[in-house]
Formats: C-alpha cells, structure tokens, sequence
C-alpha cells in the first residue's frame, strides 16, 4: 500500500511538472538578450510587441519570415517579440514589463503590431508610427504590419534609414508587405 502511494504521488509530481508552464522571459531579459546578440553581430534590434490573438501580428511574422525577404531582415536585425494584452485566460503568456516599456514609447493606444527599432547600443532610431493629417490635425498612426502604399512607403523609409538594404532588397520588401492589403 506504502508503494502504491509513494509511486502515485511520483506520478502526479511528475506529470505536473512536465504540464507545469514556465513563466515567459521578462521584458528586460528578453532586450538585454537581444542587446548583447546585435552587438555581437552588428545588427540592429527590431522588437514588436503582439499577442496570440492578433491576426495582424501573424501577417507581420510571415511577412518578415517569408523566403523572398527572410535573408534581409536576418541580415540587418535581431528580431524579438514582446507580447501585450493578451485575452482573458491567457495573461500568463505576457512578458513581465512588456506593457511598461510600451507605455514608455508612448504608445499603450496604438494597437498592434506595434514595433521598435534600436542601434546595438541601444539607442532608439524609429518606430510603427507614421505622421498622417487628419482634417488638418497632425497624428502619428500606427502602421502596425504595414500593408497600404503609404504604410509601406513609411516602412521602406524607416528601412532605408535603419540599415544598408540596397533599393533592389528594398523593392522586394516593398512587394512583399503590399500583399499584405
């Protein structure tokens, strides 16, 4: 009887554990990490924050993932994920500081995607938000995966500024997101 005990509650410890979830990375550990990569291989940093339910988010990751734009954007970033306003129930999938540091860059109402770009130092060189007039009243607008001609054109901006893409690489992304309409 002892041993049946003993080899159950082994049992249950042990499936417990392997269905345990392990807390996601905080949102320090996660830029320090990508920080400490980009200077090692002189990239930049491209951090975006997203959630699982956010369709956008998806169309943003295949986007960047796609064979015809994959080698440049690898070529040029280190590219890590925060993930923010999660549905209910799963707020366990959200990184610790993640909403903080989106708060930081002013930009908690924006929706997502929402992106960063860094230099390896960690210095701030742009973000998702592009300049638009609405009646008359200057907004920045998130473009969050960007799929209309402005917000492709203010993304190949930002690109053209950030790394040394060649207008060649830059045409190719610019097809690729279009197909994101």
């Amino acid at each position: 009887m002892k041993n049946i005990f003993l080899l159950s509650a082994f049992l249950f410890i042990s499936i417990s554990s392997v269905f345990a979830q392990k807390a996601p990375f905080s949102a320090e550990e996660i830029m320090k990490e990508a920080f400490t990569s980009a200077k090692k291989q002189n990239k930049k940093v491209l951090v975006m924050f997203h959630a699982s339910w956010c369709g956008w988010c998806h169309k943003m990751d295949t986007s960047l993932n796609d064979a015809s734009v994959k080698k440049f954007f690898d070529d040029n970033f280190v590219i890590r994920h925060l993930v923010v306003f999660e549905s209910k129930g799963k707020e366990n999938l959200e990184n610790p500081g993640a909403l903080e540091m989106l708060n930081k860059y002013d930009a908690k109402d924006q929706g997502i995607p929402f992106w960063l770009i860094f230099d390896k130092d960690e210095n701030f060189l742009a973000d998702s938000r592009m300049k638009s007039n609405i009646n008359g009243v200057e907004k920045l607008q998130n473009t969050g995966c960007p799929a209309s001609e402005e917000e492709v054109d203010y993304f190949i901006g930002v690109l053209k500024r950030t790394t040394a893409l060649n207008d060649d690489q830059l045409q190719i992304i610019r097809a690729r997101f279009r197909r994101n309409e």
